[in-house]
């Protein structure tokens, strides 16, 4: 975006908190919450230090997800705190289940929080956390802290709504802007529970960035430039709709997902995100070999597995301002990477397949 490219402007000058005051509004239609979203300069992973450090006091009980490498930061991040993370295993690739987190909650009765990822970057895989909230508030006071990193802006999340205690998000993904800044929004009740922490804070106290969004304002120096940037990217999903941008995110996602199929391919995630879809790369094919001609002949560039899936699957992302054409360039680029490294297939049945769901 150009506007990020202008000269830069005082973070306490009247034109830049007119900005910010439209990202605070913006921002709250985002996450569909009146309650207040506050802007940290940091990665996302800093709004879920933030969320930890100002929700809990030393030798309390949470529950965490690990279904990835992201939920699996949930409990690093608890622990370095000095609070007691129960963990949840499921396969990565796997959904956490309401009746896996009433089980942990009757467990331990006494659980503050419980941490979950909403879209599990490492995995593609959905959780359904509108199900799990309500199951969390029918069986225990702990509040409900979601790591919305990859699908804040690409999945249907309301809030408000759905009762979310805490939503964390970063700028790099369906904010379509580069990484750092994260927003953090919290309930009334979360709030409450801020209130008893004791945990040392500074930096992310959010009770200095609550008082200051009051006034429109932020505690620390923000970084100005990506502020500009994140004003534009949200005036283009007001523009746009929530609601149409979560539904365009969907028929990206189904078109990826029947395109890779058609392709004989198979997808990691069992309840899949729509903001990327995680594939295994077929057992014949070289995966560096793969990657390099991906990105060198055809200049597409993916992720790769983390953790035990290194060099197993490969990451596809269809959120933020892509489009039908994006994806079909992505199953086309595929089909030839896959022909030139020796996997036998229909050509052209791919794009093919991802044509007809984006036409139906």
């Amino acid at each position: 975006m150009l506007r990020m490219a202008q000269p830069i402007i005082h973070h306490r000058h009247p034109e830049f908190l007119e900005i910010l005051t439209r990202v605070n509004k913006n921002l709250q239609y985002l996450f569909q919450t009146s309650h207040e979203v506050l802007t940290l300069t940091s990665s996302g992973t800093g709004a879920m230090d933030a969320a930890v450090c100002n929700l809990h006091s030393p030798g309390e009980t949470a529950i965490f997800v690990n279904g990835g490498k992201f939920g699996e930061r949930w409990g690093e991040i608890l622990r370095a705190y000095g609070v007691q993370a129960v963990e949840i295993q499921v396969p990565w690739g796997d959904s956490v289940t309401p009746d896996q987190i009433q089980a942990g909650l009757k467990s331990h009765p006494s659980a503050k929080a419980v941490y979950l990822t909403h879209s599990e970057t490492s995995t593609g895989a959905a959780t359904d956390i509108k199900s799990i909230a309500a199951a969390v508030h029918q069986n225990s006071d702990a509040v409900v802290i979601v790591d919305g990193i990859t699908a804040v802006g690409a999945m249907e999340m309301r809030m408000y709504e759905w009762q979310i205690d805490g939503v964390v998000t970063g700028s790099q993904k369906g904010l379509m802007i580069p990484p750092g800044l994260a927003f953090l929004a919290l309930s009334e009740k979360a709030w409450n529970v801020a209130g008893r922490s004791t945990l040392p804070k500074y930096y992310f106290d959010l009770q200095k960035a609550r008082k200051a969004f009051a006034e429109n304002d932020t505690p620390w120096t923000p970084a100005v430039s990506l502020v500009i940037g994140v004003d534009s990217a949200l005036e283009m999903v007001r523009q746009e709709g929530i609601e149409n941008v979560w539904a365009r995110h969907e028929r990206l996602a189904r078109g990826i997902r029947s395109g890779v199929q058609a392709l004989g391919l198979k997808i990691l995630g069992k309840c899949p995100s729509n903001a990327l879809t995680a594939v295994f790369i077929p057992e014949s094919v070289d995966s560096k070999q793969f990657n390099k001609v991906l990105k060198n002949t055809y200049g597409i560039t993916i992720a790769g597995g983390q953790g035990h899936l290194k060099g197993k699957i490969f990451r596809i992302s269809h959120l933020g301002y892509y489009d039908e054409l994006d994806m079909t360039t992505m199953i086309s680029a595929l089909e030839m990477t896959l022909r030139e490294c020796g996997y036998t297939f229909e050509l052209g049945s791919g794009v093919r397949a991802a044509l007809q769901t984006f036409t139906h």
